[in-house]
């Protein structure tokens, strides 16, 4: 446990450690994971509504405010350890080493021979909720900005930016780090334009593509 760590606190960059591959889809119309599902929308959705008739309930700023905020903190801690990791497989988080250096993780389960594949219906669900939600606190924000609402755009703001940390975070766990991606990128245009140095005709090339392993460390 100890050396474990001790080889993770060496890293100074982002990690990203793939235990697994969120492509492998059970193309099952059925839910695995109901009550999964349903907080995953449920805080999200329940946030948003109080946000949308709360004037109509209450006339205290503070009252829902403090609602919204409950919301919202509940639908952020179930999305980042509950929801992520049940529904699509994807799972990250952060630590400080000995240095006071934050490090980021960004993982995504690993498909073995056996294993429970991704429910196909449950990873749209996530997904959609994740994406409508934070274009739904886009458009609060725009509102409340004409108004010159200046509280509500407090409140607009909280909300944009929980939702948008995990939705930053999994997006990071599916695609995978911006600098293995732009490594990939940066050794495809090159080889590119060394093919094309050489080569009368048009060149075609195929992406080159990094493997990096890596142990997978136990989460704190």
């Amino acid at each position: 446990m100890a050396d474990g760590n001790s080889s993770i606190m060496k890293e100074s960059d982002d990690v990203t450690l793939n235990f697994g591959e969120e492509e492998e889809l059970d193309q099952q119309k059925r839910l695995k994971h109901p009550v999964a599902v349903f907080f995953h929308i449920f805080f999200r959705a329940g946030a948003l509504l109080t946000y949308f008739l709360c004037e109509f309930f209450s006339s205290s700023f503070i009252t829902n405010f403090i609602v919204i905020i409950l919301l919202l903190c509940m639908d952020f801690w179930t999305v980042k350890n509950v929801t992520g990791r049940l529904l699509v497989g994807l799972r990250w988080w952060n630590y400080v080493d000995d240095k006071g250096e934050s490090h980021w993780v960004f993982e995504s389960r690993k498909g073995t021979p056996g294993s429970r594949k991704i429910s196909a219906i449950e990873s749209r669900i996530f997904w959609l909720a994740m994406v409508v939600s934070q274009i739904l606190w886009v458009v609060f924000f725009i509102t409340a900005l004409f108004r010159l609402n200046f509280k509500w755009m407090m409140v607009v703001g909280v909300g944009f930016g929980m939702n948008g940390a995990n939705f930053y975070g999994y997006v990071r766990c599916k695609l995978g780090s911006k600098k293995k991606i732009s490594s990939v990128a940066r050794n495809f245009l090159t080889a590119q334009f060394i093919r094309s140095m050489f080569t009368a005709g048009p060149a075609t090339t195929k992406p080159t593509e990094e493997t990096t392993e890596s142990s997978q460390p136990q989460q704190p």
